[in-house]
């Protein structure tokens, strides 16, 4: 989907790493929650509480997935799911725009 309609957008940014990587905030009329954001060149390790789904939608990132001992290389159109309640590992080399998707299962 190369646009969204019928959404409200949360004003305020969401910003971590010391604004190394920043998001807006996604909601859909039915409730469906997502990010949309930057990353700059940095290591950082995010946690879950939900399902996610990352949509890599400019350059790319190594991700070190939980319970995987092998860091996996994920390109522009490209996209990985993380479980909910755990921890992964980003390595982004050069600026990653981004779309999180937050699964409620």
């Amino acid at each position: 989907m190369e646009t969204f309609t019928k959404v409200s957008v949360v004003k305020k940014a969401n910003v971590y790493f010391d604004g190394k990587v920043t998001s807006r905030t996604v909601i859909f009329e039915d409730g469906e929650k997502k990010t949309l954001g930057i990353m700059l060149p940095g290591d950082y390790e995010f946690g879950t509480a939900a399902k996610e789904i990352m949509e890599i939608l400019g350059g790319s990132m190594d991700v070190l997935l939980p319970e995987s001992s092998e860091w996996l290389t994920v390109n522009e159109g490209q996209s990985f799911e993380v479980p909910a309640n755990s921890k992964f590992k980003l390595k982004v080399k050069e600026l990653a725009d981004y779309c999180c998707s937050y699964i409620n299962e």
